[in-house]
């Protein structure tokens, strides 16, 4: 879906003079569609979470329902896993320990799924600051999954990711996903409890599993609900 200026502004919490500076600035993905500026909602979503810009919560209500059906961020970790001592020297060897510790279907082609991900990190590192990462696939479809998960990595040693802040990484959050609402679905949660300073907290202690899903589950109900939105800002 292309986004229009007045929705970039809504789902963003900016005015609309912000996102026109950021587009002059090219600081910000756009496109251009009969000369106006149009946005791809998961390219915007990727870099306000790379940000830590605090989306609207109206993009979890729109999540909601196009996508009812779909696992929480707490379920699609418990089925993804959390792994602790991952090796790696460098991006590309971290990302192959990481391809080989998901929990994945045996008809999916690792090495092709290595080979994307890389590629995904060529475009723009996924390093959203603070020593985190969320390695995905910028088009989910190309790897005929059924069920989207979350897969949670400790690294034995922080490595440079070229993140924004500059700082290593040593905690990886993969997405993998069988469609685009998925990934904006679970894209969009993680962002939010990312915030959540008990999770934080938790993250860099490297708390043991069941710890870290529960302090998760909590921060995740935190969530904005549909009910409780009276729609998009004006």
């Amino acid at each position: 879906m292309q986004l229009s200026v007045k929705d970039a502004s809504s789902i963003l919490n900016i005015p609309e003079k912000t996102i026109y500076r950021w587009i002059k600035e090219e600081a910000i993905p756009f496109h251009k569609v009969n000369d106006e500026a149009r946005f791809n909602r998961v390219e915007l979503l990727e870099w306000a979470t790379s940000r830590r810009l605090e989306v609207s919560p109206e993009i979890f209500r729109e999540s909601e329902e196009a996508s009812r059906s779909l696992p929480s961020l707490t379920e699609a970790l418990a089925a993804g896993g959390i792994a602790y001592g991952l090796k790696g020297r460098d991006q590309a060897s971290v990302l192959r320990s990481v391809v080989d510790e998901l929990r994945l279907p045996a008809e999916v082609d690792r090495d092709f799924l290595y080979q994307v991900l890389l590629a995904r990190e060529s475009l723009g590192s996924t390093g959203i600051g603070n020593g985190i990462a969320i390695p995905h696939v910028r088009n989910p479809v190309v790897l005929h999954v059924e069920n989207p998960t979350v897969t949670l990595c400790f690294l034995e040693e922080a490595i440079d990711f070229q993140a924004l802040d500059g700082k290593p990484v040593s905690i990886l959050f993969t997405l993998i996903c069988p469609s685009v609402p998925a990934h904006l679905h679970l894209l969009s949660r993680l962002g939010f409890v990312l915030r959540n300073e008990e999770l934080k907290a938790a993250l860099a202690a490297r708390a043991p599993s069941q710890e870290l899903m529960a302090i998760l589950a909590k921060a995740e109900a935190a969530l904005p609900r549909a009910q409780d939105q009276s729609g998009p800002r004006t």
